[in-house]
């Protein structure tokens, strides 16, 4: 499903370069779970986000489903994230002013267009189905974590990025979420890929990789 080879990233900060990754390889098969973890600026969300097409690599080579990405830019990245990957962030990312059920089509615009019935089905398969007119103020942290979540499947991406996505959540609630995120991937087969900090959530992946300083330093599997 996904192929890096030699990844870097160089942002340049006035006369100054910061290097964030320093020449990352690795491969996701297809419907496999994995958690990506490190210390805070060990190049975890910069990763992510050329996974998730929403940055391009400085150099290096990113083959996504068998289509090399890694110097597409603007509209051709934007397609490529509409069709192809859905992404659950810890901050959940709801408009506040749209009901559950609208926050959802949202997930469907730049994949050919807005079906209300797989918006309703992809909140019933969260759990959401008697919460569909409700504002993201009327739902616990749990829900509005299960919308970002439907919001995500409803395109049906053969991948979902999920940014720590117990993170903001109690104990209870985190719970409840990843039991969902492990029962979407064990019965649709989609390739999950999650940062997290919180080793009790990797645990539950298939293969953990550990960043530090911008590099792969080690991976397992629980």
């Amino acid at each position: 499903m996904i192929r890096l080879e030699n990844i870097t990233k160089t942002y340049r900060m006035g006369k100054q370069e910061l290097t964030v990754l320093s020449g990352i390889s690795l491969e996701v098969q297809k419907g496999e779970l994995v958690a990506i973890m490190g210390p805070s600026g060990s190049g975890k969300t910069t990763l992510l986000n050329i996974i998730g097409c929403l940055d391009s690599p400085t150099s290096g080579k990113y083959v996504l489903d068998g289509r090399e990405v890694s110097q597409l830019k603007g509209s051709e990245l934007a397609e490529v994230r509409g069709r192809k990957i859905g992404f659950v962030f810890q901050s959940f990312n709801l408009l506040p002013r749209l009901s559950a059920l609208a926050n959802v089509e949202l997930g469907m615009r730049y994949a050919g267009g807005i079906e209300r019935r797989r918006a309703i089905e992809a909140l019933s398969r969260v759990g959401l189905g008697d919460r569909l007119h409700h504002k993201p103020t009327e739902l616990s942290g749990g829900e509005q974590q299960r919308v970002a979540i439907a919001r995500a499947l409803v395109k049906n991406p053969p991948l979902i990025l999920a940014d720590e996505p117990t993170g903001n959540l109690d104990s209870r609630a985190g719970a409840e979420v990843l039991s969902i995120l492990k029962s979407l991937h064990a019965e649709q087969g989609i390739t999950l890929i999650m940062i997290t900090h919180d080793p009790n959530v990797a645990r539950h992946c298939q293969r953990i990789i550990h960043l530090r300083d911008g590099q792969v330093v080690r991976e397992e599997r629980p």
